[in-house]
């Protein structure tokens, strides 16, 4: 008989395999969870695992079992002592209390939930499954820094988990019959035939064989002898006979995409505001690492003037200043005619800002979106941030903001552009999934 032991070292001491399955068969569970727990924390935070709870409800899985009805079935119960077979046993009394779920604890400490912790993977795994960029094109196949993994044939070397047990079986069964490794069968063949010539003999009065007889028990002895001699040096499976899986990286042509980050920094944006910006851009930027191989990240900061900037200027430079949007799209337009060229880039773009604008700026901002940065754009989400206290003003119409005004007019027939707000730090997460889910635009018609 054949045992394969799996070795592969398991995390934490736990089984891989097992954790694997609780996985895929609490995946909707798991996701919900992680999108409830995700809202209390912080976004420098997302990058690590975390400890979610589930109902334990969820974990219960199919088995027979025998029906409570029908049937005969034999108990044997120590310690009976009262009844006898063919006892009648008197009903319960119905006067006493419940006996409870059959999960209860009889000291009332039981627990309702399961929790259990999710590595950083996982984690992030299960938070951007279903995010992309919408509408993202293969425009440029230059850059070749992706890869995919592809079957390559079979290897004699390799890693436990790659093992082709189909593969090593032939091998050790062509190997065996070429080599003709005898059978087992055979070998008690030629056992039942010597223990049948022995009792033979055994029931002579001589205790001896004929000539004959004798010639062919000496010839089963050696021709056993020598079939044992074989098996064990033929062994059933040899190192020569294992082969492995073997996979090679092959380039996967890769789209190239670029995000413009815009954030409006002036004296009209209260410090919880820009953290609200910056916690939002945080996400976007760890999204786009996490689940594109190449994309560029084009951050601008403006006040009445626009500059582009670094990451560290971006999130951490104190500047501030006026207001003028126009002055960021102006900027945006000019990187994207120095270094993206449309017909090889997919152009993204994510724009936060708390709606104030200079008086005579909206036209401006409405001309240059319209003529000039949404027909290149594959996509522009616009986050207007603000004040709890302000929400249910900005609710009516009268109440809108001056950006919000200008930019109404061109979400309405343009579906690549999408207006959000953000008023706390709760609203986040469920904006930012909205507008990067999958399918968006078959989603919104």
């Amino acid at each position: 008989m054949l045992y394969i032991v799996d070795r592969r070292k398991n995390p934490t001491g736990k089984s891989l395999g097992n954790r694997q399955r609780f996985m895929r068969r609490a995946r909707a569970q798991i996701k919900k969870a992680v999108e409830e727990s995700i809202r209390t924390r912080g976004i420098t935070d997302i990058n690590n695992g975390d400890q979610v709870i589930i109902p334990g409800k969820t974990l219960k899985e199919p088995g027979f079992h025998h029906a409570r009805r029908g049937g005969n079935r034999d108990y044997v119960l120590p310690g009976n002592k009262k009844f006898v077979q063919g006892d009648r046993v008197a009903r319960p009394n119905e006067d006493g209390g419940g006996a409870g779920g059959s999960k209860a604890s009889p000291d009332g400490d039981g627990e309702d939930e399961f929790q259990f912790t999710l590595t950083r993977d996982e984690f992030l795994d299960i938070f951007f499954e279903d995010l992309e960029l919408p509408d993202l094109l293969k425009k440029s196949l230059k850059q070749t820094t992706a890869f995919r993994n592809a079957r390559a044939g079979f290897s004699v070397q390799g890693t436990p988990a790659n093992l082709s047990l189909v593969r090593t079986m032939r091998n050790s069964l062509a190997r065996r019959i070429g080599l003709r490794r005898p059978k087992t069968v055979e070998i008690r063949d030629l056992e039942d035939q010597i223990t049948a010539l022995q009792e033979k003999a055994n029931k002579r009065p001589s205790g001896k064989l004929t000539k004959p007889d004798d010639e062919k028990l000496h010839a089963l002895l050696a021709d056993l002898e020598n079939a044992k001699r074989r098996m064990k040096s033929i062994p059933f499976i040899d190192p020569i006979d294992t082969r492995y899986n073997q996979f090679q990286q092959i380039p996967d042509p890769n789209t190239q995409a670029v995000m413009f980050c815009l954030m409006d920094v002036s004296g009209s944006m209260s410090e919880q505001m820009k953290e609200l910006g910056k916690r939002f851009f945080m996400l976007l930027h760890l999204f786009l690492h996490r689940r594109y191989e190449h994309v560029d990240v084009v951050f601008i900061r403006h006040t009445s003037r626009a500059s582009e900037v670094d990451e560290e200027t971006f999130f951490y430079s104190r500047e501030t200043g006026g207001t003028i949007v126009s002055t960021a799209l102006e900027e945006m337009k000019k990187v994207l005619k120095d270094r993206y060229p449309t017909d090889q880039w997919n152009i993204y773009a994510a724009q936060a800002s708390d709606g104030d604008n200079y008086s005579n700026d909206g036209a401006k901002c409405t001309a240059l979106l319209a003529e000039d940065l949404l027909p290149k754009c594959q996509y522009y989400a616009y986050i207007e941030i603000t004040d709890e206290r302000e929400a249910e003003i900005f609710a009516a119409a009268e109440g809108e903001t001056a950006l919000w005004k200008s930019y109404a007019p061109l979400a309405a027939v343009n579906p690549r552009f999408s207006l959000k707000r953000v008023t706390k730090a709760a609203d986040i997460f469920p904006v930012f999934r909205e507008l990067f889910a999958k399918n968006r635009a078959e989603a919104k018609t």
